[in-house]
């Protein structure tokens, strides 16, 4: 887990340690050379301004004045005449002195000359100022003193660059930490999952594509999850509704099959078998159609249906089950509707869903059937007074043998799998179906095409 947050560190930590030197060494480059054409000007100017000087008042006087202030200065001074014999000096001149003098170019410009700026090997740094037809101006300055001065500059950028990377340091393992963080929430919520433990509960992790990564597994945990306890408790309520209708048949044959059974008894006995044979027939023929819609080997026979006389003979076949339980149905279709379906498929669509609310519905409520057009697509809505389904449920109740009320849907004598079937065959249709329901006020299922 910490490795994601290594590789990441050090890819910052060498981006920015590449990025901040290429900076540092173009600072560094940057106010050396700055610092030295300083020095050079400087000493250019001060030659200047003894060569000015010098031209106002060429006498023994102001030449000994500029020798002696330039003697106590880290600058020096050398005149010379026409012939190039030097005048006067601040210090006494040594061998570098003198082959910068000797090598000085004969013409030199009126806004001067620099003679030597080599601050690296050299002894001196020099610059050369004519004067007007009286001879030059040399100027000298020590690479000692430049050397020391940028010797301090470079401990100044090394103190810099140690605490800069110090922080680079910090800076790279709080972001690597920070970036990873999640991704190894993320990494052992996959892990957990991998192993069959979707029981993950992942905190918000930002508004970012690391955060909406961070959802969707959070999601699919909760879907892996919900489908584990689906498969759980698909699998014991196949059992069950296997069982029963089994064991009632195989203890009434054997109860009908001894000689002692009167005639009456038995035939009432193969009656209930008859009755729970049927019930089984029924339950695996929609097995065997949820199956097929599985593998898409299931199809439907489309045609042109006129809706509105498809839903008045389903009513009028479905009418006496609503006023044995004295519920109303009603029926409202606007217009003629006319839509692209199998007749015998759709149907058996709102068969079950109206068979679904009467069981669910009380005696003196109403039940209506409302079809209509709107924004060039059909509706058609579904809507009870029955007992409602919670919120919770509401998004599970398409699943396979999913209950709201167990013990009571099996009272009822319902399999789980009529909504499923129902779903399977709208969007067989290319419709969509959906609910809205509250608890002890009705359920509205509506159908989309």
């Amino acid at each position: 887990m910490d490795r994601i947050s290594l590789k990441i560190g050090i890819v910052f930590f060498i981006t920015i340690l590449m990025v901040e030197g290429i900076l540092f060494y173009y600072l560094h480059f940057s106010i050396i050379h700055s610092r030295i054409d300083e020095e050079l000007n400087s000493l250019q100017t001060r030659g200047n301004n003894h060569r000015d000087i010098l031209e106002t008042s060429y006498t023994p006087e102001t030449i000994h004045h500029i020798t002696t202030m330039e003697s106590r200065t880290e600058t020096h001074v050398v005149i010379t005449d026409q012939k190039g014999e030097v005048v006067t000096s601040s210090i006494p001149m040594d061998q570098s002195m003198q082959n910068i003098v000797a090598a000085a170019p004969r013409d030199v410009p009126r806004s001067g000359l620099i003679l030597e700026d080599d601050w690296r090997d050299m002894k001196y740094i020099a610059s050369v100022s004519p004067l007007e037809e009286t001879g030059n101006v040399y100027m000298f300055k020590n690479t000692e003193r430049v050397q020391g001065l940028i010797a301090k500059l470079n401990r100044h950028f090394w103190l810099a660059g140690i605490l800069l990377l110090s922080s680079m340091v910090i800076i790279t393992l709080f972001l690597s930490r920070f970036i990873t963080k999640p991704v190894i929430k993320m990494n052992e919520a996959t892990l957990k999952i991998r192993q069959g433990d979707y029981s993950v509960a992942l905190p918000h992790l930002g508004n970012d594509e690391l955060g909406e990564l961070g959802e969707s597994i959070q999601v699919l945990a909760n879907d892996l999850n919900h489908i584990k306890r689906q498969r759980s408790e698909f699998l014991a309520s196949i059992s069950h509704e296997l069982r029963t209708p089994l064991t009632y048949i195989k203890g009434y044959a054997d109860i009908a099959g001894k000689e002692s059974t009167n005639p009456e008894d038995r035939s009432k006995y193969l009656q209930i078998i008859n009755e729970e044979a049927t019930k089984l027939s029924g339950l695996v023929k929609s097995l065997f159609e949820l199956a097929k819609m599985d593998e898409n080997t299931f199809s439907i026979q489309k045609e042109s249906v006129e809706l509105c006389k498809l839903l008045q003979g389903i009513q009028t076949k479905m009418l006496p089950s609503f006023n044995e339980k004295n519920i109303k149905l009603n029926f409202i279709c606007e217009g003629e509707i006319y839509i692209e379906a199998d007749p015998v498929r759709f149907e058996q669509i709102i068969i079950n869903l109206l068979d679904n609310a009467r069981k669910y519905s009380d005696a003196g409520t109403k039940t209506t059937i409302h079809a209509f057009k709107k924004r060039g697509r059909t509706h058609l809505a579904i809507e009870d007074q029955g007992k409602g389904i919670p919120k919770d449920d509401q998004a599970w109740v398409f699943d396979r043998f999913y209950r709201v009320d167990k013990s009571r849907s099996t009272a009822l004598g319902g399999s789980g799998l009529g909504l499923a079937i129902v779903k399977e065959l709208v969007e067989a249709h290319g419709g969509k179906i959906s609910i809205k329901s509250e608890v002890g006020k009705g359920t509205i299922f509506e159908i989309v095409i």
